[in-house]
């Protein structure tokens, strides 16, 4: 074997075997990753690897002897056309003959091709005719993009040539049919991508602003001008120097980054995961303490991203005034001194406007915000803004006109509809507030944000302007009803926009968020109330989707403390508001019915202790009177007696009727009068409680039941949610568990059956718990949650709250269980909470006398739980 990295040209016919050749593309690769890592230009290295492939294809093309066929070609189609190869880039190949190729040469391309896979190349390839070229290409528009970028690399000229001849007539796809198809493909390929470029794991090659925004624009100005590179569409007079020098930039960017991910890949992939975030960042040159190297790298790649998406739309638009052939005869209405809408874009009536006069960059928003009918900025427009954005030498908000127009925008009825979107998708919240430019691109490590904390805070801007919407009235009930009473939702606005300002700055973001909210609004001209208001929102914008996830909020108490601190009905509506956006906002498949209906009890029950006065608590003794009362009439009217319910009753505990419904304490009671024998009961409820399913647990109590039952739900791919332990007075379990399928809905009827018995099975057997063994996710493997064992005070000492933190693997609740039982430590109450990758759970519990766990237990308990999880992971 040969160790000298060989040109392919240079090896003999004995050489061309498959051992040799893998060590020879083997050496290659060691060779550019070298190059790469000592900062070799990676346009050098993408077509030096084209250039390699393109020589070793032509070599085999003679060992396989088709120079010898008269009427056969083999092309490079696709990227491999345009001769840009990254490590594990697609090899895509077209063996293009005249009428067919006979079955000799049919087995030696085979032969060839199968001996390409062998190597480990990523290779496409088809066989076809010129005839089937036309026909495939007309039918399929990514075929005619790979045609449009064919290139020979050995064989017939002449049929080559034909191909190009065909290809580039006006019959096969017209220039503007060719347009209008690939804008119709950016736009799906963008909604698949939610429409922005700041997802947290984007795809460098298919996300909005990545590589084939830059290729669609190539595409369209190859079909219609005939040019071949963005050097070329400059000369057409659609890109200025400036902004062709931009592109290259950006697609330099991007491919260094390509280039890098590609390395440590073993298959071909383009999505920037927090997997290979890491070891992406090291490769090229970010550094810093924690994730500092990564957050450096995202940034300089969303701004890329967001370079490249303005300036693609802004050449789309003038492409299509020029392939279109749009007239000028488009409605033109002024609408002032400065500004004019041309259909429906909105354009600037003078040069260098934002240049002379930068408040009129806000001008022109207020603008959009009083027409609904306008839909973006015209492409000359856009062009001058991009200008009068670089040269500012100061912040908008320092130009007092400028401080003035955008408070007027923020008490703009119509200000969240489009005008905040654009403002920031063109940087001009950026230019305006210096806190905002330093959250754009700003990373969010973790699986429970979808977005970077700028994307997720104009998604937030999105949502609030959703209440105005009756549509939206089944998914958000309350804040469709609130939102239209608020006295000044300006002041809702700018909470959101500084609810996660602080973000990335170390310290806690809500604190910083709440200063720097004050500061402005006071120095925005806001009353120091209103400023107030804002401050404490943002302040406080966790507490309450914080207080519905992981607190009992059937506790009287735990409503009285959110009372006390949320002080009105006024903070009340604002904050329910800014909750249920920011959940909204954060992920697409956060919200659920699950999460609406805890926000809705914990809104109304607070609501209701506000209007009843923090200083009158309400009577515990009248509430399970009032639930005793209800429940025993339904009881009777199935047939029980009064002498029946009050036997049963007086088992249980007075805190059982608190924290139960009175439809909840009759469908209990009616089972349990009417069950047999010595088996657990386990009910399913029918219809949704709370957005989930709730399951019953009535059993002779022991240590192990709770792990049990969480073992056989996970067994059926359930999540636990809540739970809520209570044991009668005799010894029994009255155990209650909400319980959300794989997709956060209620289990379908079904199912119910199937999950009775399961969970009557698992309570039937004895010995070890066994727990179902998953595999945890790719995705879940990249993160590195801590496992943390706390123990907080409780009111009353009798009781111990254990506070777990831990990477959600699967069947984590079921190990915690486990545990419990092999402590002899009994649960009484669990609040079970997911943030992307963490369970942050809280379990009430004592010890085998009903008392608060003793130093010495606690420290052993914390010591097992530590051990069983820290071995799962």
């Amino acid at each position: 074997m040969n160790d000298v990295l060989l040109s392919p040209n240079e090896l003999t016919a004995e050489q061309l075997n498959l051992t040799e050749l893998k060590n020879q593309l083997s050496l290659f690769g060691e060779q550019q990753k070298a190059a790469f890592l000592e900062r070799k230009p990676v346009t050098d290295l993408v077509y030096q690897r084209s250039d390699y492939i393109d020589a070793l294809l032509e070599r085999l093309w003679q060992h396989f002897e088709f120079h010898h066929h008269p009427n056969l070609s083999l092309i490079a189609v696709g990227g491999y056309g345009r001769r840009e190869l990254h490590p594990l880039s697609d090899i895509d190949l077209l063996i293009l003959s005249e009428n067919g190729v006979d079955k000799k040469y049919q087995t030696r391309l085979s032969e060839f091709v199968t001996l390409l896979w062998d190597l480990k190349l990523e290779v496409g390839h088809s066989v076809r005719t010129l005839a089937e070229c036309m026909d495939v290409g007309l039918d399929d528009l990514t075929v005619a993009t790979n045609l449009q970028e064919s290139r020979l690399l050995c064989g017939s000229e002449r049929i080559f040539h034909e191909l190009k001849n065909r290809i580039h007539s006006e019959q096969f796809w017209p220039s503007e049919r060719f347009f209008k198809a690939k804008v119709k493909e950016q736009k799906e390929r963008h909604a698949r991508y939610h429409d922005t470029a700041y997802n947290l794991e984007p795809d460098i090659k298919s996300s909005p602003g990545g590589l084939r925004d830059i290729h669609t624009l190539s595409w369209i100005a190859r079909r219609h001008f005939g040019a071949t590179s963005l050097r070329e569409m400059s000369k057409y007079g659609f890109l200025t120097d400036a902004e062709f020098r931009e592109l290259d930039e950006c697609q330099t960017m991007l491919w260094r980054i390509r280039f890098a991910l590609h390395l440590e890949l073993r298959r071909y992939d383009n999505r920037l995961t927090f997997a290979h975030q890491p070891s992406v960042a090291e490769t090229l040159g970010y550094q810093g303490e924690g994730n500092r190297g990564i957050e450096l790298m995202m940034k300089d790649f969303y701004r890329t991203l967001g370079r490249v998406s303005e300036l693609n739309k802004m050449l789309i638009r003038l492409f299509a005034q020029a392939i279109e052939n749009e007239p000028d005869s488009k409605t033109i209405e002024v609408l002032s001194d400065d500004f004019q809408r041309h259909g429906r874009q909105i354009e600037a009536r003078k040069p260098a406007l934002f240049q002379a006069r930068p408040d009129t960059i806000i001008d022109m928003f207020l603008h959009i915000a009083n027409d609904k009918s306008i839909e973006s900025i015209s492409a000359p427009t856009l062009r001058q803004l991009r200008t009068a954005r670089r040269r500012l030498n100061r912040f908008l908000c320092d130009v007092p006109e400028a401080k003035e127009k955008f408070i007027a925008l923020t008490r703009h009825p119509n200000a969240l509809h489009k005008a905040f979107p654009l403002m920031h998708k063109h940087g001009v919240l950026s230019a305006y507030l210096p806190q905002w430019s330093q959250i754009v691109g700003q990373m969010q490590f973790d699986l429970f944000h979808a977005y970077t904390v700028d994307e997720h805070t104009i998604r937030l801007l999105k949502h609030i302007n959703g209440y105005s919407y009756e549509e939206n009235r089944d998914k958000h009930p309350i804040c469709c009803d609130v939102y239209p009473r608020l006295a000044k939702p300006e002041l809702l606005l700018l909470a959101a926009i500084f609810h996660d300002i602080g973000k990335g700055r170390g310290g806690d973001h809500s604190e910083i968020g709440a200063e720097e909210a004050y500061s402005f609004c006071i120095d925005h001209g806001f009353s120091r109330p209103e400023a107030n208001l804002v401050s404490w929102l943002v302040g406080n914008h966790l507490l309450m989707s914080v207080t519905a996830q992981r607190r009992d909020i059937y506790d009287p108490e735990v409503i009285t403390e959110f009372a006390q601190k949320v002080r009105d009905e006024e903070r009340l509506d604002y904050l329910i508001c800014l909750t249920v956006a920011d959940i909204n906002a954060t992920n697409p498949e956060l919200w659920n019915s699950w999460k609406r209906t805890l926000l809705a009890e914990l809104y109304y029950s607070t609501q209701k202790a506000l209007r009843r006065g923090l200083e009158n608590p309400p009577d515990i003794r009248e509430r399970i009177r009032h639930n005793q009362h209800l429940a025993s009439a339904l009881l009777r009217k199935h047939g029980h007696t009064p002498r029946e319910i009050e036997l049963l009753w007086q088992r249980f505990k007075a805190d059982y009727f608190l924290r139960h419904t009175h439809k909840q304490i009759a469908w209990h009671s009616e089972h349990i009068l009417s069950h047999e024998g010595d088996e657990p009961l386990v009910l399913v409820s029918k219809n949704a409680t709370r957005g989930g399913t709730e399951i019953f647990v009535y059993s002779q109590d022991r240590p192990s039941l709770f792990a049990r039952v969480v073992a056989a739900l996970d067994k059926k791919n359930l999540s636990v949610h809540d739970a809520q332990i209570m044991t009668s007075k005799d010894g029994f379990a009255l155990d209650t568990f909400m319980v959300l399928d794989s997709h956060n809905e209620a289990i379908q009827p079904d199912r119910h059956e199937k999950i009775r018995e399961g969970v009557t099975l698992a309570l039937t057997q004895d010995g070890p718990i066994t727990i179902p063994v998953k595999r945890t996710s790719r995705k879940l493997m990249a993160f590195n949650v801590k496992t943390q064992v706390s123990f907080l005070p409780t009111r009353t000492g009798r009781r111990t709250l254990l506070e777990l933190v831990a990477l959600d693997t699967p069947g984590l609740l079921a190990r915690v269980g486990a545990v419990f039982a092999r402590e002899g430590v009994s649960l009484q109450a669990a609040k079970i909470t997911t943030i992307g990758e963490r369970a942050e759970d809280f379990f009430i519990v004592t010890d085998g006398e009903r008392q608060a766990l003793s130093d010495e237990v606690q420290k052993t308990l914390k010591e097992a739980l530590f051990d069983a999880l820290n071995d799962a992971n």
